[in-house]
């Protein structure tokens, strides 16, 4: 039952899925708890939908093979620790992963690993 404690035997896990990449970038959380976006340009990043309270969700960006794209704008929900956006990494193909904590409303970043390799 889901009112009592589980312990599991095996690894539980959620899938990793892509985000379409585009000039706003939208996040569907209920699909998406585990996603990564290829960035072929300077992009803005949505408010992500259907989130829910306490739940944790891994963002992975990714430069494409040219490089130097960035988020130039988050959407207001997204809240960062000491309240600024991460620099990401431009190199081509780097790679920035992202934590973020939902309260349901606002997604607050509880981790960042930048130049991932």
């Amino acid at each position: 039952g889901l009112s009592v404690a589980q312990e599991f035997t095996a690894t539980q896990n959620f899938n990793a899925t892509t985000l379409t990449d585009a000039s706003t970038i939208a996040w569907d959380a209920s699909a998406n708890q585990v996603a990564s976006v290829t960035l072929a340009g300077d992009r803005t990043f949505g408010a992500p939908t259907n989130q829910k309270d306490g739940a944790v969700y891994v963002l992975t960006l990714i430069q494409d093979g040219t490089g130097t794209r960035l988020i130039s704008t988050w959407n207001g929900v997204f809240k960062f620790a000491g309240g600024t956006a991460p620099t990401l990494t431009t190199t081509a193909s780097a790679k920035d992963v992202l934590v973020f904590l939902s309260n349901g409303t606002n997604m607050q970043e509880i981790g960042r690993s930048l130049n991932v390799s």
